[in-house]
């Protein structure tokens, strides 16, 4: 078993390219010879304007989608080779997924939405998941809310009920697109402090894919995607190009220094689980 801070590469992509045929029947590239690893514990951003591409990578990085060309391996497991059962499974059991929009089941309550995940998990989680999933809830400051629907809810206590559905099967791997996309700014600021606080305590590997610059600066590795090409980012310069450059210089260093939590939301740790993440013996 994976020791916490042991180095292990969780998913890596090797000259990965995706390109689509258009109706004139001309072919659209999207990403061009991206190659990545992530790691146990790592928290990375990837900066990019809309269209750069982003949201396509974030889907192969998760295996929801396949690239035209390249390799994607998972825990050392290529991908390709897997039937489409097994990879949802795996997939299922190791990867959150994080978005925008939210994504919530409309008319279904905060704990509904939280135990959907948990219908397809084994063993124990299955059989605890009301419990199990009004616990996250709890973590995520709702346990006042398990029973509020979740169109009543405000645009953050949303979002927080969308990262706890990410998180209830303890993935190792977390992947945001855009998470504050849809939030104003102190309450974007508090999702991602929830984000990277469970990642940190539970060493998931964290990705986000944003825009916004700010966001970006609380991970340990920055990457820019443009025009369907990654490339490492010096945030620092990013930000010195744009019209928050006055701010930059203790923003970035204050990240770079302490990549923890640094919002008004502040969580119990983790306690520990009764079951396996991967789901006991049925």
């Amino acid at each position: 078993m994976r020791q916490r801070g042991q180095l292990v590469t969780l998913v890596a992509l090797s000259d990965v390219t995706k390109s689509v045929r258009l109706a004139d029947h001309s072919e659209l590239e999207i990403l061009r010879g991206i190659t990545l690893e992530v790691s146990a514990g790592d928290h990375v951003s990837i900066v990019g304007r809309s269209g750069s591409g982003k949201s396509t990578l974030l889907n192969i990085l998760g295996m929801l989608d396949a690239p035209t060309t390249g390799s994607v391996s998972f825990e050392d497991r290529e991908v390709r080779r897997m039937r489409s059962g097994r990879l949802d499974r795996l997939r299922g059991d190791n990867v959150g997924f994080v978005f925008q929009q939210f994504n919530l089941l409309p008319g279904r309550t905060a704990l509904d939405n939280v135990m959907m995940p948990l219908g397809h998990a084994r063993g124990r989680m299955f059989w605890n998941r009301r419990q199990i999933a009004a616990d996250m809830l709890e973590r995520v400051g709702l346990g006042h809310r398990i029973e509020q629907v979740a169109d009543r809810l405000s645009g953050g206590e949303q979002q927080r009920v969308a990262i706890a559905r990410a998180l209830v099967r303890r993935p190792v791997l977390i992947l945001a697109d855009e998470p504050t996309g849809a939030l104003d700014i102190d309450t974007g600021a508090s999702v991602m402090s929830l984000l990277d606080q469970v990642a940190t305590e539970t060493d998931a590997a964290l990705v986000t894919i944003t825009h916004d610059l700010h966001v970006a600066a609380r991970a340990r590795r920055h990457y820019r995607l443009d025009a369907g090409v990654l490339e490492t980012a010096d945030l620092s310069r990013a930000f010195e190009a744009s019209t928050l450059s006055a701010s930059v210089p203790s923003i970035v260093s204050a990240v770079s220094a302490d990549p923890g939590p640094s919002a008004p939301v502040t969580m119990p740790p983790m306690p520990p689980m009764p079951y396996s993440r991967r789901g006991a013996a049925s």
